[in-house]
C-alpha cells in the first residue's frame, strides 16, 4: 500500500470511497510479495498491482463489488492448466487477496493508517484475515507509542487479544517485517490456525532503507541512480568538496562533505539491518577507518570497490586494526557480481545484483541453470481454511 499511499490519501481527503486489494498470502512462485496492493475508487480508477497482470481484471471486479456491498472478501487465485485464458497465475503459484472497502471517516484505524503511511511515519496495519465471524478485515493501526482502531467491540473477542495484537504488531514494526500472525482468542501465540484462533496479516510501513555511497566518483553516480530505482534513500559522502556536490549527484537524496568514518559515526542511530554501504573510494586513508567501523555494525551489506590486490592489502590492514576474521568476512570485496562489467552503469548493475542476491538469498546462478523456485526468501503466508477461509480458488 505504501507505493500507492499518495493516491489513497487524495481519494480519502476528497471523501471518495474506494477498495484496497492486498496480497496477504503467497504459496509457491508468484509475481508479487505479500503486501502488494491494488486500489480502485468509486469512479473506477485503479492504481497499483497485485500480480503484475495475471489476475488484475478479476481483482478489479472484486474491488468494485466490495465498494458496492461494503463488505470485505478474501479470495484465492491459483494456476489453471485447463484454460490458458482463465483467471489464474501462469507462474503456478497461489495468491490469497484481501479486498477491503474503505469509506473515509468510518474506520479510525484505516483513516489513521493511510494518513501515517502517506506521511512516511512508521506504522503497522494488523488486519484480520481469518477468525470468528464478523472479524474479517477488522484493522488495528499500531505505531511505536500508540494504536488506533479496536478488535474488542466484537463480542467474541476479549481485551487480551487486542493487547497481544498491538504488542506483536509493534515488534514486527520495529523489525520492519510484514507477515502472518496467529493468536488464540486469549492472546497467546499459536503455531497453527484453527478453531479458537485469529489470523492477522501485519503490514509494516517503515521509511525507505538507506544506501550510503562513500566516494564521489563517476561510478558512484550510476550506483546512486540504481539505488534510487531499487527504492533506497541514497546519501553520497566524500571528504572532498570539489567532488561531493549536488550538481554531480542530482538524484541523491543527500550529498555530504565529511570524512566517511566521521559521517558514519554520526549516523549510528539511523542505521538498521536493511542499510547498504557501498565504499567506492578505494583509497586506504578513507576506506580503512570507515570499514573498521562499518564491519562491526548490524547493517545489511558492506561492499568495497578495488582490485583483488587492493582487497588483500585492505584485509591485512583491517586485521592490524583488530577486526576478527568473521567481521572481515562480512566485507563484499571486490564489490559486485562478475558480469564482465566495464562502464559505470554496468558496474552499478553488478553492485545492485549482489545487493539483491544478498538480501533475498539468491544463488547468483542463471535461472536457466536450475529447476527450483525462482523466488527466494518468501515463506508461504497462506490464509487458513477454517474460520474465515478464502472462497474456492479461481483456477486452483
Amino acid at each position: 500500500m505504501q507505493d500507492i499511499a499518495e493516491q489513497l490519501l487524495a481519494w480519502h481527503a476528497s471523501g471518495r470511497s474506494f477498495a484496497v486489494a492486498t496480497v496477504v498470502g503467497v504459496t509457491g512462485s508468484a509475481p508479487r510479495d505479500p503486501g502488494a496492493a491494488l486500489a480502485v475508487d468509486a469512479a473506477g480508477e485503479a492504481v497499483g498491482s497485485v500480480s503484475g497482470g495475471c489476475v488484475e481484471g478479476a481483482v478489479y471486479e472484486l474491488c468494485q463489488a466490495a465498494i458496492a456491498s461494503g463488505e470485505p472478501v478474501l479470495e484465492r487465485f491459483g494456476y489453471s492448466d485447463e484454460d490458458a485464458f482463465a483467471v489464474g497465475l501462469t507462474c503456478g503459484g497461489i495468491l490469497d487477496v484481501l479486498v477491503q472497502p474503505v469509506v473515509p471517516g468510518t474506520d479510525p484505524a484505516l483513516d489513521t493508517g493511510i494518513a501515517l503511511i502517506a506521511a512516511g511515519t512508521p506504522v503497522a496495519l494488523a488486519r484480520v484475515i481469518a477468525g470468528p465471524a464478523g472479524l474479517l478485515g477488522t484493522t488495528v493501526a499500531v505505531t511505536a507509542d500508540a494504536h488506533h482502531g479496536a478488535l474488542s467491540p466484537a463480542p467474541t473477542v476479549a481485551a487480551p487479544l487486542e493487547r497481544a495484537v498491538v504488542t506483536e504488531a509493534r515488534a514486527m514494526l520495529e523489525a520492519g517485517r510484514t507477515g502472518r500472525l496467529v493468536l488464540g482468542l486469549d492472546g497467546r501465540p499459536c503455531d497453527d490456525h484453527g478453531q479458537g484462533t485469529v489470523t492477522l496479516f501485519v503490514e509494516s510501513y517503515v521509511p525507505a532503507p538507506r544506501m550510503l555511497v562513500f566516494g564521489a566518483i563517476d561510478f558512484a553516480a550510476a550506483v546512486v541512480r540504481i539505488g534510487k530505482f531499487l527504492g533506497y534513500h541514497v546519501t553520497v559522502c566524500d571528504a572532498r568538496p570539489v567532488f561531493a556536490t549536488a550538481r554531480r549527484f542530482p538524484e541523491a537524496d543527500r550529498v555530504v562533505v565529511d570524512w566517511p568514518h566521521r559521517y558514519l559515526d554520526a549516523q549510528l542511530d539511523h542505521l538498521d539491518g536493511r542499510t547498504v554501504l557501498c565504499v567506492l573510494t578505494h583509497d586506504a586513508k578513507f576506506d580503512i577507518p570507515l570499514l573498521e567501523r562499518a564491519l562491526r555494525l548490524p547493517v545489511g551489506y558492506v561492499g568495497a570497490m578495488g582490485s583483488r590486490r587492493t582487497h588483500r592489502e585492505r584485509e591485512a590492514q583491517l586485521r592490524e586494526a583488530g577486526l576478527t576474521e568473521a567481521e572481515i568476512g562480512r566485507l563484499r570485496s571486490p564489490i559486485g557480481l562478475d558480469l564482465g562489467a566495464r562502464t559505470p552503469e554496468e558496474t552499478a548493475v553488478s553492485v545492485a545484483a549482489e545487493i539483491v542476491a544478498h538480501r533475498r538469498g539468491g544463488s547468483c546462478l542463471p535461472l536457466s541453470a536450475g529447476d527450483g523456485p525462482i523466488h527466494h526468501g518468501l515463506p508461504a503466508v497462506t490464509a487458513p481454511d477454517a474460520g474465515g477461509a478464502p472462497s474456492t480458488p479461481h483456477a486452483a
